[in-house]
């Protein structure tokens, strides 16, 4: 059995309406919020796209397809202070992208970003806030998450094995010795 929406990305933005979102704010300024009162450095650079088909089998046994769009974001070490990328030169660069690789409009859309404080990671588009002159993309980061439990199924071989459960508790071992000679450092037994 294929699954070819991943449950864990159901409710994620696809890259269709992130674009569309984006055309319908061409004359503001870009601006990604990466965490509450966070922002990437206005002069970021838009390094790539990419296109990440991912097909895995998760631990009961579905195989799970979707298409990732991964947008790469990259700070100067040294801030442009004249320089701001209005959401028209991002979709230059999506339209240039798009003239070599088409992109999946079904797929799943995520922000790759990271700085000397902040390690890199790919997050989410969360929400757009138009305000003034600036159109802000608040990104929530990536999660893990168990497949087979949002399915109500167990993981693993059998139905009754189920990883996600509770811990199973453990017995203590007990020591255990031989009657008799006790091996001890410098008896030369061992």
């Amino acid at each position: 059995m294929i699954n070819q929406s991943d449950p864990m990305t159901t409710s994620a933005l696809t890259w269709q309406a992130f674009k569309s979102t984006l055309e319908q704010n061409v004359d503001l300024h870009l601006q990604f919020e990466y965490e509450a009162g966070k922002f990437v450095d206005r002069s970021f650079h838009i390094t790539e796209i990419k296109q990440a088909p991912i097909v895995s089998v998760d631990c009961g046994g579905v195989m799970n397809s979707w298409t990732e769009v991964i947008v790469q974001l990259w700070e100067p070490p040294v801030s442009e202070t004249d320089r701001s990328m209005l959401v028209s030169k991002a979709l230059k660069i999506v339209n240039l992208v798009e003239k070599s690789l088409p992109l999946n409009p079904n797929a799943v859309v995520k922000i790759e970003f990271g700085n000397s404080k902040f390690d890199t990671r790919q997050m989410y588009p969360a929400e757009f806030l138009p305000e003034g002159d600036n159109f802000t993309v608040s990104l929530v980061p990536d999660f893990t998450q168990c497949k087979a439990r949002t399915r109500e199924q167990a993981c693993g071989a059998s139905s009754s094995a189920s990883c996600c459960g509770p811990a199973l508790e453990k017995k203590e071992l007990e020591l255990v010795t031989a009657a008799g000679a006790v091996c001890e450092p410098g008896s030369g037994c061992c």
